[in-house]
């Protein structure tokens, strides 16, 4: 299709229809980048050009642009090169990346005296370049060069800011369906993630003669990063844990798992609590790193006894609310796992009496706020549970998140919340 430089309302539709007839087959960025850019020579004869598009987040940016900033590009007639080495996409510089900047076309007739020219091929004398603007907003840039000094004019900088425009809806369309795909892709993998977390979780509670358990674990995204179990040990005894993973997402899910892991793996080799949480400290530390720490608290019960030896590793203290009226909170322990490798973890007992409930939770259950910034607390959880004393472990944990709920005025929280109740019941 060869367009004559005079470009009339019919010219201009023609060219439309062309340019509309070849992006309009597809949804995928690239195939419309790539089949704009092959349009073009036919209206605008080039020896190389390029075709830049931004990634949602850095539309319009005032300093760098760089490669992580480019949602889609297609390009002709450049040397093939590693990303890094490009001036443009590693730090916004050159023609282009002033064009993406400021939203100004370019027309430099001689590149080697334009202030911003950057040198992307050998054999550029001149180029142009016009932004992609959709809604008042750049969104990328579209670029031409020449082999020949003085090869472009303002003739075809109207030309392809003309085509910049019609092309642009389509450009964006494209890219609103790789969101939508991405995010689709997204909220699979987060289903799949959450389903694989459900299942390091318990099911249901163990059966312990004389005992009444229960849990509950309701993170505030599709996956979290709290943690609780109920390990079989030697002689009867149970062994319980809860955690939490400093951050959120799948960065804070993987590290569950890796905690999950290490202390199931330790539990089995060692009895002694304090050695079980070095260990597991360890292991952390050289598999996760400083940057990330859990806060945890694991015991083991004897049954028959009522004896809970526990190690408490920088978390919320768990509550042993006696039936007499008194609370003990459980403090003894030592450093957050993760992120001292000399660190100690010392090992505490305490007995639960009958009639006596044992509360451990994560600091989403007593830092939820009400509408004026006060958090229920370890007050608030303490009161609710007594005031469903005579009901059991399940409903004293649904006690506390009507209480949390009605504190916040809906429900969902801001944080993970987990807490589980252990109630030994009267003889």
């Amino acid at each position: 299709m060869t367009l004559p430089v005079d470009l009339t309302p019919d010219t201009k539709y023609q060219l439309l229809l062309h340019i509309s007839r070849e992006i309009s087959g597809t949804l995928d960025l690239d195939e419309v980048l790539n089949q704009l850019i092959d349009a073009l020579k036919s209206a605008i004869p080039y020896d190389a050009a390029g075709i830049f598009v931004l990634n949602e987040n850095s539309l319009a940016p005032r300093g760098r642009i760089g490669s992580h900033m480019i949602e889609g590009m297609a390009t002709r007639g450049f040397p093939e090169r590693p990303q890094e080495d490009d001036p443009m996409l590693k730090s916004g510089k050159g023609i282009i990346g002033y064009v993406i900047r400021t939203g100004k076309k370019v027309i430099a007739r001689d590149v080697r005296r334009h202030p911003n020219y950057i040198e992307g091929r050998e054999g550029t004398l001149s180029e142009i370049a016009v932004p992609i603007i959709v809604n008042g907003q750049v969104i990328g840039a579209l670029n031409l060069e020449s082999d020949r000094v003085n090869a472009f004019s303002e003739a075809d900088a109207e030309l392809l800011q003309f085509i910049s425009n019609s092309a642009a809806i389509a450009i964006e369309k494209a890219m609103l369906h790789q969101h939508l795909l991405e995010s689709k892709r997204i909220e699979s993998q987060l289903k799949i993630a959450r389903q694989v977390q459900a299942g390091l979780l318990p099911a249901q509670p163990p059966s312990l003669a004389g005992y009444d358990i229960s849990a509950i674990n309701l993170p505030n995204s599709e996956i979290g990063g709290d943690y609780f179990d109920y390990i079989p040990l030697p002689h009867g005894k149970l062994g319980i844990a809860i955690a939490d993973v400093s951050g959120k997402g799948v960065p804070a899910a993987l590290i569950m798992a890796t905690f999950r892991a290490a202390l199931r793996t330790r539990v089995r080799l060692d009895s002694s609590i304090s050695r079980v949480m070095q260990s597991v400290n360890t292991f952390l530390l050289e598999s996760v790193g400083s940057s990330d720490f859990v806060t945890a608290v694991f015991g083991a019960l004897d049954p028959r006894s009522g004896r809970f030896a526990y190690s408490n590793c920088g978390h919320n203290p768990p509550l042993i609310l006696r039936g007499g009226g008194s609370t003990v909170e459980l403090q003894e322990g030592g450093l957050v796992l993760g992120v001292d490798g000399d660190a100690r973890y010392n090992a505490s007992t305490v007995t639960l009496d009958p009639g006596d409930v044992l509360v451990l939770y994560t600091d989403g259950v007593v830092e939820v706020p009400d509408p004026g910034g006060k958090e229920f607390g370890l007050k608030g959880l303490e009161r609710t549970i007594r005031g469903a004393w005579n009901l059991s472990a399940t409903d004293m944990i649904q006690s506390v998140v009507r209480s949390t709920e009605s504190l916040i005025g809906s429900a969902g929280y801001d944080d993970d919340f987990t807490l589980m109740v252990v109630k030994r019941m009267e003889k």
